[in-house]
């Protein structure tokens, strides 16, 4: 079961690292403790598919996709997992470790329903701040893609097409969303 945050702020990074590997996700924002059980079949095939897509476009244009569980730090007191996300490496550099990842071309989050209203309030929030280019929270349930900028006041809702272009000098990724989501609940 999903915990809510606790009841005060003052979770860092070093007493995140120190919680027992109990196979629970464990994310922070704002000093703020969040915990999250294993995720639900429907959004492990959702954020498959979703791979299949952004993977080898992101790959292809210089940037590195990974995947969670990976705890990208933006502060003492705010580390998060995207379930899926895009970064370029700095230049002259190689990333190493997690702290190396300062910011996100792109996030995903795939909701659930224990996740849903954090990854549209809170997390929202913080990626907005963060400055992460594009925030996708994908809904298999309702079959539409939440995106947000970081200067958006509402989300772009895509149910139909969802292009992408990171790299303004290379052809946008187009994501067809009425097979993606097909593909997704086997219809």
């Amino acid at each position: 079961m999903a915990m809510p945050s606790v009841s005060h702020n003052d979770w860092s990074v070093a007493k995140l690292h120190a919680l027992p590997d109990d196979g629970n996700r464990y994310e922070i924002i704002d000093g703020a403790l969040y915990v999250t059980p294993s995720p639900r079949y429907l959004h492990q095939r959702a954020l498959a598919r979703m791979i299949h897509y952004v993977w080898p476009y992101a790959d292809g244009v210089g940037l590195e996709p990974m995947t969670s569980p990976a705890d990208i730090q933006f502060s003492d007191r705010t580390v998060v997992q995207p379930d899926l996300f895009v970064f370029a490496e700095p230049p002259g550099t190689r990333v190493v470790q997690w702290t190396d990842i300062t910011s996100l071309v792109l996030a995903i989050e795939v909701l659930s329903p224990r996740t849903a209203r954090r990854d549209r309030t809170v997390k929202r929030r913080m990626y907005q701040t963060q400055n992460t280019l594009e925030y996708w929270i994908v809904d298999a349930s309702s079959r539409a893609i939440e995106r947000w900028r970081p200067d958006s006041a509402h989300a772009e809702v895509l149910t139909k097409t969802l292009s992408w272009q990171p790299v303004a000098t290379r052809i946008p990724l187009n994501i067809d969303l009425v097979s993606y989501f097909r593909a997704v609940h086997g219809d």
